[in-house]
């Protein structure tokens, strides 16, 4: 791999110790401040349960979100099962859902967008208490 630092006439200027390299070209165009840094929507699909972390507001919107019922609860441990699909949004908390039949979980948490499919039967291991938008089907 080339290296992106040369020695000026094979030695370091006279204010820096001699070990030092110095920079070919500066890779960053602009400050620093002057970087936007944007939260992504990225879905995935694990054991089931298919999630979108930060989905964007008009997808939220698009899906009635804000008009769903919510649901809460403390950091707890219970088995759940549905009896039909069940869309979710997380405002907030952090939970484990380990489908039964498996020893892995997804995990998920506040701006979490969560699909659950008919039929699966489930336990929910809650670290933050939750407070969710929620839609069965």
């Amino acid at each position: 791999m080339a290296s992106s630092f040369a020695f000026a006439s094979g030695t370091s200027p006279s204010f820096l110790p001699s070990n030092t390299l110095k920079p070919k070209h500066s890779p960053l165009r602009r400050p620093l401040a002057a970087i936007n840094i944007r939260s992504e929507s990225m879905a995935t699909e694990k054991l089931g349960i298919k999630v979108e972390t930060n989905p964007s507001e008009s997808k939220l919107s698009q899906h009635g979100v804000r008009q769903w019922p919510k649901w809460g609860c403390p950091p707890s441990k219970f088995p759940w099962t549905y009896s039909s699909k069940e869309t979710c949004y997380l405002l907030e908390g952090k939970v484990k859902v380990y489908p039964d039949g498996s020893n892995d979980f997804v995990e998920i948490g506040a701006g979490d967008l969560v699909e659950f499919p008919k039929g699966m039967s489930c336990t929910w291991e809650v670290s933050v208490a939750v407070d969710k938008h929620y839609k069965f089907e």
